[in-house]
């Protein structure tokens, strides 16, 4: 497997078309929540998009973001996905870890805020998230907030 962390501009229209499709298969089609994934986002210049190729097949994905894109005061890792025939693998962990460790390299000085669906919960906290909020609806599913530090140490 190998680990990529790019810009859109970056991206290959292939890959850009894979991350997409791996997006929609599972949090539209999968989880059956219609929600607008394309919201301008990924093209910010700040973004980075990390994703994991097996065989070139786009397996793990997760989109980070600069501090005050999603929340004040906040960098931001979402759209955290792995593909459903990689799940056997174990793949999300090594995913989190990543993702953590190149957000907290781009962003050293910013905690990292997460809209984290609830049956998650428990995973997030593995990699440090503490959660910060009740729970709450969004796009038809039950999330929390959650949050850690940068000096968290796994």
């Amino acid at each position: 497997m190998i680990w990529h962390c790019q810009t859109f501009n970056e991206l290959t229209s292939h890959t850009l078309y894979a991350i997409l499709k791996l997006r929609i298969d599972v949090f539209v089609v999968e989880q059956n929540c219609v929600f607008p994934d394309l919201d301008d986002v990924d093209t910010l210049p700040d973004t980075r998009h990390l994703y994991a190729l097996k065989d070139n097949k786009v397996v793990a994905y997760a989109r980070l973001l600069a501090k005050d894109v999603s929340y004040s005061g906040y960098t931001s890792i979402g759209r955290v996905v792995v593909a459903k025939e990689s799940r056997k693998d174990k793949i999300g962990h090594e995913l989190m870890t990543n993702a953590v460790k190149e957000t907290l390299n781009l962003w050293p000085d910013s905690p990292i805020k997460i809209g984290a669906q609830s049956h998650l919960e428990r995973f997030y906290q593995s990699h440090g998230f503490t959660t910060v909020s009740e729970p709450y609806m969004e796009d038809g599913i039950e999330h929390y907030l959650m949050t850690r530090t940068t000096d968290v140490k796994r």
